[in-house]
């Protein structure tokens, strides 16, 4: 459920928090007040797209925040969404969405005032509230959005899951046919280039880091004399030579050095390290010409060896300039083209098993989508009836609904069992249709070519009471769905707005006071100038300032005695209706 709204410096809008409560939340006001801009607000803060015109004329940047209590039933559903977000959420607390639109035409989100993105607060928002525009009851119009409003009243949505199910594995297994069909010369050819990069690539017995190996070996190799020159060199300088070409050695020196440290610690005893450290040093000395000696032994040229390292690094080099730029590369390669070669040569590619599997899926497709479709069939008069109830409820008169349920034949599409072929896809078979007779008398024509625009609002309205009960949006926001509907319809579009509030919070813009007189809760949007520009607000009101918004919506300002009378027995009557009517919650209370 929406609690809260903060907007600042957005259009008209300098700063205004708005705080909701269950049921029913009215929002009025003159034409041009900023109705429009606060649902253009809640539609940003729920991740919908927003122009940077939108920022209010010499700020920054717009900001909007919105705070919602989790303690309905989709609580748990957006917690798990958050969480594989990586953001902590707890039922018992308000969750935090917030958006910021800077002048620039940049755009940043937060939840829970986390960095995030607009999809991620979409994907959110779309759980948390459904907002019908001033244009969105348009969409009833289209057949596509009539087949999802029957499969939501018959709760056919999970059926309706399996056949799309059905259809891409149905569709993936033609398309395999129509390759085998069509590629085979090319297939063949894939095949031979496949075989021998594999065969190359596992002659050649690479092994991860075997180059960095090799060229450490063939450095090694090539400077072998004069690496073993060097190491004996250097045990010269240390030990001396037998020919007596360096006439001091390191060692001689070191030992004479040692001989007069010794002699320091015999005098003085502090001086007994100093004599320690000259016989390590001499120590370190010996052992360091063992080691020289000893690695100068290891090190032969091996001419032989090293042709054999440098055609190693000269094939391992081809291998890279077509597979890879390393060893690993390469190797990935080969992985890669083995699967590739395993779905050339798998049951993927035999005619025959494809045909088979095909034959299995169009059978189980076929029948999963015919049950669908018996399904629809079955509770389309239902819904029908149940339309027609609630429209003659709004006081559209003897209007005649029939919900139509239909196939198309198409020669590429399923067979049927005893039955023709029939387009498919991953909705099922069925074309769905609502179709409107809106007088005694007059003959059944689909919705979207004859209906008004306020009989289409109301046939939306109608719809939205039905699917309630299977609706789990907590939060249902409808921009003036009174366009189109005069006072005399006011009053029933009122009580069925109202009745949805047994499952939802609604919160509804209005500019009929037959329905704003049903809310829980009463704002006003007041335009006024400030220091040389217009600024909009948003007022809670209490029972009068109540009474003398809705007398302004009836009769104009200034409000006069008989149109605050009459405000006052609209109220009235509103109080003893749902005194009557009262939702489940509040009889339970």
């Amino acid at each position: 459920m929406l609690v809260e709204l903060a907007i600042s410096d957005l259009a008209i809008i300098e700063r205004t928090t708005i705080h909701f409560e269950e049921g029913l939340n009215a929002l009025t006001g003159e034409t041009g007040a900023g109705k429009s801009i606060l649902l253009d607000a809640l539609g940003a803060v729920l991740g919908q797209r927003v122009s940077s015109d939108l920022v209010r004329t010499g700020a920054k940047a717009a900001r909007v925040e919105a705070a919602f209590d989790l303690s309905g039933e989709e609580g748990p559903r957006v917690v798990e969404i958050l969480e594989s977000y990586g953001i902590e959420q707890r039922l018992d607390e308000p969750l935090l969405l917030s958006r910021e639109i800077s002048s620039a035409g940049r755009s940043s989100a937060r939840i829970n005032g986390r960095m995030s993105t607009v999809a991620q607060l979409n994907e959110v928002g779309a759980i948390l509230v459904d907002i019908h525009g001033q244009s969105d009851h348009l969409s009833i119009l289209q057949t596509s959005k009539q087949r999802s409003i029957l499969d939501r009243y018959a709760r056919l949505e999970p059926l309706r899951d399996e056949v799309g199910v059905l259809v891409r594995e149905y569709r993936e297994v033609r398309r395999l046919l129509e390759d085998v069909s069509r590629g085979s010369r090319e297939r063949e050819q894939r095949l031979d280039l496949l075989r021998f990069q594999l065969g190359e690539i596992d002659e050649a017995g690479l092994a991860s880091g075997e180059d960095e190996r090799l060229i450490r070996e063939r450095e090694i190799l090539q400077n072998a004399d004069r690496l073993r020159q060097s190491a004996m060199s250097a045990v010269e300088a240390l030990v001396g030579d037998e020919s007596g070409a360096v006439e001091v050695s390191a060692n001689a020196l070191l030992r004479q050095a040692e001989h007069r440290a010794a002699d320091l610690g015999e005098i003085d005893e502090t001086a007994q390290g100093l004599s320690e450290r000259a016989t390590e040093l001499v120590v370190l000395a010996e052992d360091l010409v063992r080691d020289l000696r000893s690695y100068a032994d290891t090190i032969e040229g091996d001419p032989e060896r090293l042709k054999e390292v440098e055609d190693r690094l000269d094939l391992i080099q081809t291998l890279k300039r077509k597979y890879g730029g390393s060893i690993d590369e390469i190797l990935a390669f080969r992985e890669e083209a083995d699967r590739e070669l395993q779905q050339l040569t798998g049951a993927g590619f035999d005619r025959e098993a494809l045909a088979a599997r095909e034959a299995a899926i169009s059978r189980e497709l076929a029948a999963r989508a015919s049950l669908l479709s018996e399904k629809r069939s079955e509770v389309s008069m239902e819904l029908s009836a149940r339309i027609v109830e609630s429209i003659a409820e709004l006081r559209m008169g003897s209007s005649n609904v029939a919900v139509e349920v239909r196939q198309r034949e198409d020669a590429d599409g399923i067979e049927l069992p005893d039955g023709p072929r029939v387009h498919v896809d991953e909705t099922g078979i069925d074309e769905v249709e609502f179709m409107i007779a809106p007088n005694v008398g007059e003959t059944l024509k689909p919705l979207g070519r004859i209906a008004s625009g306020g009989e289409t609002a109301r046939v939306m309205l109608a719809v939205k009471s039905i699917l309630s009960a299977v609706d789990e949006t907590p939060t249902l926001v409808f921009d003036e769905i009174d366009v189109g509907v005069g006072g005399r319809s006011g009053q029933m579009v009122g009580e069925k707005l109202w009745s949805l509030t047994e499952r939802h919070q609604v919160i509804v813009i209005s500019h009929l006071a037959q329905i704003a007189a049903f809310a829980d809760k009463h704002f006003r949007i007041v335009k006024e100038p400030r220091e040389g520009r217009v600024v909009s607000s948003v007022e809670e009101l209490d029972r009068l300032t109540r009474e003398e918004e809705l007398a302004a919506m009836l009769d104009g300002v200034p409000a006069t005695p008989e149109s605050l009378a009459n405000a006052r027995a609209m109220l009235q009557r509103v109080y003893d209706y749902r005194s009557r009517g009262m939702r489940k919650e509040e009889a339970v209370s």
